[in-house]
């Protein structure tokens, strides 16, 4: 169901610049509508509509007229169709309760059953949002979670992941659509929309609807308008193609195809000459089975020579070997001695090779492997008991140290085009699973997302705003509360790490707090050093709540954040920092703190939290020029406030 529908003006959002909008119905729905209403495949029985607000509702129809009268107020709203069939009006929403019927009726009637009024949002972004209860996610207590899940009073709406060069006005949705909140509804559900949902309906007394609208690894460009993206530097590539190519999908992925097949060829052709035939032990190690990246080669994409030797056996030769390299990220080109024996390809394949029997001499034989990884991790890796070289039931273990040679550096190149097939183009999410949410009203947008930015924070800061631009503009709502988690702690510690990527990203996301009516849930205090998925969603899903209730819904004696730095001042070797609210440590000395001496040095000064109060005392050996906070991938800051909510990680200059 890849065609989109067609309404009438009332649902078409103005654009900067000219973009086909996709319309049109499925072959299935087509057929359908020769019987009844079709409805976009996000309205459907059980699902919750926000409170008191005005629902934009547009369908397809086989008659001229459509009726549609829902059970709250028993009057009946009466809408011309267009010449294609299609339909769009709006209806004024009650306040909470229900259950209600809506019925539409064209001459045939279609009911929609068991719906209620009540509070609605939108939860969104990467893996962090998508994971849920149990499946893959299994967050803490995951199996008592599930069990307990009977909240019919939360209704849950999960979209298809899908992707779209043009914004759509129509989705797919999985379970058929909405559901109403059980053991066996929320097991693959996010598990930080559910926990959200339940705290606040525990809380408000009502129906909460969240939708569910998560891709895992995607970045935020995927998540923000053509025109959003555009406005950014560093997707002009991208951005060409789509509009070079009028959005039309098959000239776009024939266009991308061709450059990328030029851009392989350059990459390759960089691989400097190699001797495959012989072992040379002068070059470094690494350790196999591990990706390159957590070792030797960090953050590194390009072309590596990797040799093995191994002492074959008398009764080996002349027979067959077959080698067994594990996993491979992303291509290799596999040597005997000198010889070509295979290709692979895929980061998730294992490769399993021949070695012909001709090739099969007595004494040493070097195996070499060169490996082409054109992004994220790179190597050989899998299990220890994947890799090895096996002639009938013997087997010689193939793990240990290789030795390496870089042949390529693909960061001496042009970056390496991006498949607009992937999740991770910019604009495609936004127009395939967002933009068709534009009709329903919500009170708000819960967003955790910012590791597939990280490396690129500058970049970020500008962007965030954007995407929260872009939506709060396709909602018509400029002041549509905006609630984003920041990163957890990730990463092995280190003791001092100003130049961490994973803390500007974080800064970068707090930057989009001089947007009205965002607010952040700090969550720097959940995260574990060996996970970039922290189990306990409950206590960020309950972070956010306070939050949504303090700021949404005028909840004020409700602390919604720690304390934060509102003064500061650096004399010398010393500096003094005051918050707007009482700090505590658990009675322990205050923790990561590093300043910066006037040679560009960071180090750990002693700090003190003066009576007990807001203001804390730096002091130095040297004299400070500036000083940072929490400021590292996992940092190890103790700071909090009077409700246990975590201080924000920081940085000032003299």
């Amino acid at each position: 169901m890849n065609k989109k529908i067609k309404t009438s003006s009332c649902s078409i959002r103005p654009l900067l610049v000219c973009l086909p909008i996709m319309f049109g119905w499925s072959a299935l729905d087509a057929t359908h509508c020769q019987a009844k209403v079709v409805l976009p495949h996000f309205v459907t029985d059980s699902m919750v509509v926000q409170q008191k607000s005005k629902w934009e509702i547009v369908g397809k129809a086989s008659g001229q007229m459509v009726k549609i009268t829902p059970s709250w107020n028993g009057k009946t709203i009466t809408t011309k169709t267009n010449q294609d069939g299609t339909f769009c009006t709006y209806i004024n929403t009650p306040r909470a309760g229900g259950p209600y019927t809506i019925t539409f009726d064209d001459g045939d009637k279609l009911t929609l059953h068991d719906v209620y009024s009540g509070e609605v949002w939108l939860c969104s972004g990467q893996s962090n949002m998508e994971m849920p209860v149990g499946g893959w996610g299994k967050v803490m207590n995951y199996k008592e979670e599930i069990a307990n899940a009977h909240h019919p009073e939360i209704r849950m709406l999960q979209i298809k992941k899908q992707i779209g060069y043009s914004p759509a006005e129509d989705t797919e949705v999985n379970m058929g659509g909405w559901r109403s909140c059980s053991p066996t509804t929320v097991e693959n559900f996010s598990s930080i929309a559910y926990f959200y949902a339940r705290e606040m309906s525990a809380k408000l007394g009502v129906h909460v609807g969240v939708i569910d609208c998560t891709w895992g690894g995607t970045p935020a460009e995927a998540w923000t308008s053509y025109n959003g993206v555009a406005s950014v530097a560093g997707f002009e590539t991208e951005t060409k193609l789509l509009s070079a190519n009028n959005f039309n999908a098959e000239k776009i992925n024939s266009d991308y195809e061709h450059s990328a097949r030029l851009w392989t060829e350059q990459a390759k052709a960089m691989g400097s000459e190699f001797d495959c035939s012989r072992y040379n032990e002068s070059l470094p190690s690494m350790p196999i089975p591990e990706l390159w990246e957590q070792s030797v080669l960090p953050d590194f994409n390009g072309i590596v020579y990797m040799q093995q030797r191994i002492n074959i056996p008398s009764e080996w030769v002349g027979k067959p070997i077959s080698l067994h390299l594990g996993m491979i990220d992303d291509e290799d080109v596999t040597y005997f001695n000198g010889e070509k024996i295979a290709e692979g390809s895929g980061y998730n394949v294992y490769r399993s090779y021949t070695v012909p029997a001709h090739l099969v001499k007595a004494g040493e034989a070097v195996i070499t492997v060169r490996v082409t990884d054109y992004e994220g991790g790179g190597g050989i890796y899998g299990e220890t008991d994947s890799i090895y070289a096996q002639q009938g039931d013997k087997k010689i273990s193939l793990c240990g140290n290789w030795k390496y040679r870089v042949a390529s550096d693909f960061s001496k190149l042009p970056r390496k085009p991006i498949s607009p097939q992937s999740s991770s183009f910019p604009t495609v999410l936004y127009n395939a699973m967002l933009h068709p949410l534009h009709t329903l009203p919500i009170k708000g947008v819960l967003w955790y997302q910012g590791c597939a930015n990280v490396g690129r924070a500058a970049q970020y800061a500008l962007l965030f705003k954007r995407l929260i631009t872009d939506w709060r503009t396709l909602w018509k709502n400029k002041e549509l509360p905006f609630y984003f988690v920041q990163l957890a702690a990730y990463l092995q510690p280190q003791e001092i790490q100003p130049e961490s990527e994973w803390a500007a990203l974080r800064q970068a996301q707090a930057e989009a707090l001089s947007l009205n009516n965002t607010a952040m849930a700090v969550a720097i205090d959940v995260g574990n050093p060996n996970d970039i998925h922290p189990k306990n969603k409950q206590e960020v899903a309950r972070r956010l709540s306070l939050i949504a209730l303090h700021n949404s819904y005028g909840k004020k004696d409700i602390v919604d954040k720690a304390p934060q730095m509102i003064k500061h001042e650096i004399m010398g070797n010393n500096a003094t920092l005051q918050f707007d609210g009482n700090i505590h440590t658990d009675g322990n000395t205050p923790t990561g703190f590093i300043v910066r001496n006037e040679n560009g040095e960071w180090k750990h000064p002693s700090a003190i939290i003066v009576n007990n109060k807001n203001i804390i005392k730096i002091n130095s050996d040297e004299v400070i020029t500036a000083m940072k906070y929490n400021w590292a991938d996992y940092p190890n800051g103790n700071l909090r406030g009077e409700t246990g909510l975590p201080i924000a990680p920081f940085s000032v200059e003299k």
